[in-house]
């Protein structure tokens, strides 16, 4: 049996996750990861920023960067945007977006997420959290 849509019946909503093993080496897979679903999407660059920093931010400040740590990527695309998605083990502090002065060597990962995405925000407690970051490109914009 063959079974088809309409060309006017909305898009089915896509997600994937996946678990990476929480060393700073770990950013790479994962950009990579983003980058092979997303491939032609009108902000993969963005998206890949932000991806970056967020795994950076889990492995840095959280129990994910420990040994026999871990943190998992997710992204969810439909509606006309992406959002991105990365949950870690918990840590003592709660993501902030601030601003590092001119000289500080680190500190910007949550502010440059937040001036490149539509929204971002987080929820959870020590025992894990997920930051996330919603982009937004129009309606129908799908990977290519």
């Amino acid at each position: 049996m063959l079974l088809t849509t309409s060309p006017d019946a909305p898009a089915v909503p896509l997600y994937w996750r996946r678990a990476f093993p929480g060393g700073a080496e770990q950013a790479r897979a994962a950009r990579r990861f983003v980058a092979c679903l997303l491939d032609g999407f009108p902000v993969l660059d963005d998206v890949l920023l932000a991806v970056d920093e967020l795994v950076v931010n889990a492995v840095r400040h959280t129990k994910s960067g420990q040994a026999g740590g871990s943190f998992t990527v997710g992204i969810g695309c439909g509606g006309g945007g992406v959002v991105v998605s990365v949950a870690d083990q918990g840590g003592p502090e709660e993501p902030v977006a601030r601003d590092a002065g001119p000289l500080a060597e680190s500190g910007r990962g949550l502010r440059t997420v937040a001036l490149i995405a539509a929204s971002w925000g987080w929820h959870g407690n020590e025992s894990g959290r997920t930051v996330t970051a919603v982009f937004a490109t129009g309606a129908g914009s799908t990977p290519g």
